[in-house]
């Protein structure tokens, strides 16, 4: 498959054409070593400071904070193993139960080395409940990780108001905004937070590059130890062509965040439709408070999986959740924390949208999908929300 309807980009996003063309002859004509004294050198090293200002006008930073990683997951990582490395008499973490594996799983490690974790819930619609934070908060709270936006539903948490709690017990505030940046404005330089993570291919950059912001004053302790890069706050070579290349298409996304409702009008153009031609089905999560360019709908009786399998023959990506999950074959853990019935569970599928998708291919889902879930539905021994079955999975679910 050489072509498709791609309606998966919180898995993943296309590289911009532009963006391939600026990283290119860094990967043929300069590929000096940009700590090199030669001039040969020190011009890929201009490079690079040009590339960490874009990526700096992009969060709203200064240059001095960005370090560049290789992606979301390491920066998540590097993030929480510095804040408990800056204040190591505290043992106590407060994070959601919605959060990337690549946060949850560092805590549950983190709790068999005898950390306490607390994982904040979520209601129906995926929103936080504050108060539940600051009952949470205690002077033993070392670190606070929350995502700005879930990658699964699209909602939206209130990072501010969050921070301005965290700051009151003199805690650490790390946000995994992978999902954000370039999707809605950052002014980090107003902002609560001390630790933040993006990763270059959400936003139309190549895989393997991301950016650890680390605020002004900080007590940053490195994760990767060795040279002097980064000002010492990352060791390694620089990936200088991904790191170019993370730099236009953080001077791309600025600039775009101006026509956010092209993605917006597609997404709901996308869901109305589905909404007005598919019966017994729901969107997952607040109506407004998510980002621009997803949608998460759960369709009732039927799998997920099935509904991917059927689009892709139709050249459709789509997702049922995290691409860092997708091999499991459990229930999305962001539904299941929402609470939502099993019915809802297990037929629920992503849309995300970026720049650019298209009218004529959201014309094409609408035309294809509603005979999928009919097709599917007739062949499904479930049609009810009072069988016995949804009774039995529902409370070995709650078991799990």
């Amino acid at each position: 498959m050489q072509s498709c309807i791609y309606l998966d980009n919180n898995a993943t996003t296309k590289v911009d054409p532009v963006v391939i063309e600026t990283m290119l002859p860094y990967l043929k004509e300069y590929y000096g070593n940009p700590s090199s004294m030669h001039t040969f050198g020190g011009q890929v090293g201009k490079a690079v400071k040009e590339a960490r200002e874009q990526v700096a006008a992009l969060l709203g930073a200064e240059t001095s904070e960005i370090v560049f990683t290789s992606c979301g997951s390491e920066g998540n990582n590097t993030a929480i193993r510095a804040a408990l490395a800056a204040q190591p008499d505290k043992r106590h973490i407060v994070t959601t139960q919605v959060e990337h594996p690549a946060v949850l799983n560092v805590c549950k490690q983190l709790e068999k080395q005898g950390y306490t974790v607390t994982y904040l819930s979520v209601n129906d619609k995926g929103l936080l409940d504050l108060d539940e934070l600051e009952a949470a908060m205690t002077g033993n709270t070392v670190l606070v990780s929350v995502m700005y936006a879930n990658n699964e539903t699209g909602v939206i948490f209130p990072i501010e108001r969050i921070g301005q709690i965290v700051k009151e017990y003199g805690a650490t505030f790390h946000v995994d905004a992978v999902q954000v940046a370039g999707k809605i404005p950052l002014d980090m330089k107003n902002s609560t937070v001390d630790l933040l993570t993006i990763s270059g291919h959400k936003l139309h950059a190549p895989k393997g590059i991301g950016v650890l912001y680390i605020r002004k004053g900080f007590r940053f302790r490195p994760l990767l130890i060795g040279g002097h890069q980064e000002r010492g706050r990352r060791a390694g070579t620089e990936n200088v062509p991904s790191l170019i290349a993370l730099g236009k298409a953080a001077e791309l996304a600025n600039f775009e965040l101006k026509y956010m409702q092209h993605e917006t009008r597609l997404r709901d153009r996308l869901e109305q439709g589905i909404l007005a031609t598919i019966p017994n089905c729901e969107v997952n999560g607040h109506a407004t408070q998510r980002l621009p360019n997803t949608t998460n709908i759960g369709f009732k009786y039927i799998e997920g999986e099935a509904i991917l399998l059927m689009l892709d023959r139709e050249g459709i990506c789509a997702s049922s959740g995290s691409a860092c999950t997708s091999g499991s074959l459990e229930p999305s853990h962001v539904l299941r924390a929402m609470g939502l019935p099993y019915t809802i569970l297990h037929g629920s599928i992503r849309f995300s949208l970026s720049r650019f998708t298209t009218d004529a291919e959201i014309d094409r889902v609408l035309e294809v999908l509603p005979p999928i879930i009919e097709t599917l539905r007739a062949m499904s021994p479930f049609n009810s929300d009072e069988a016995d079955w949804l009774q039995d999975r529902t409370e070995a679910v709650a078991v799990h």
